[in-house]
């Protein structure tokens, strides 16, 4: 199964940047890994306004979430803004733990693990989540935007 997600993440991934790339006449704007860094920040700090409108603003109109806390993939603005709907009520701030970054034309990804810290069920508790995460992200109309984010709760038990 770990396979197959790997493997689907990186088709993806590719055809992304095949399509990019297609455009001849696209020309390909200079970034570095600390701004695309930069945006899983944005990202974080959106989440921290409790709204969200705001969450959902950082994804394009097609974009693809795949939720950690829900089954559902979700495939529109108002698909993801419900997600977060609900998933702001936890309070949530994540820390990367590990990251890769890939730049390409226009498109970058970073993928690697994260931890989210949730309000806890009992009140004044907090509890942890660690996870896998992806972020494929185009430029478009002069923003970087979240064009695909898969987020998976890990696994294995920690040793």
């Amino acid at each position: 199964m770990k396979k197959l997600i790997v493997v689907t993440l990186a088709c993806a991934m590719w055809t992304v940047a095949q399509g990019a790339q297609a455009d001849s006449s696209m020309s390909c704007k200079t970034v570095n890994k600390d701004q695309i860094a930069a945006l899983f920040d944005r990202w974080n700090k959106s989440l921290a306004t409790h709204d969200a409108a705001k969450v959902t603003a950082n994804y394009a109109p097609d974009a693809v979430l795949l939720p950690t806390v829900s089954n559902k993939p979700r495939t529109d603005p108002a698909a993801i803004k419900d997600y977060f709907v609900h998933f702001l009520e936890s309070n949530p701030k994540g820390t990367i733990d590990s990251r890769t970054i890939h730049i390409g034309c226009n498109t970058a990804y970073d993928v690697g693990t994260y931890t989210f810290t949730l309000s806890g069920k009992a009140p004044g508790t907090t509890e942890t989540v660690k996870a896998r995460y992806s972020y494929v992200y185009e430029l478009r109309n002069g923003q970087w935007l979240i064009v695909h984010h898969h987020s998976s709760a890990m696994p294995e038990a920690e040793k």
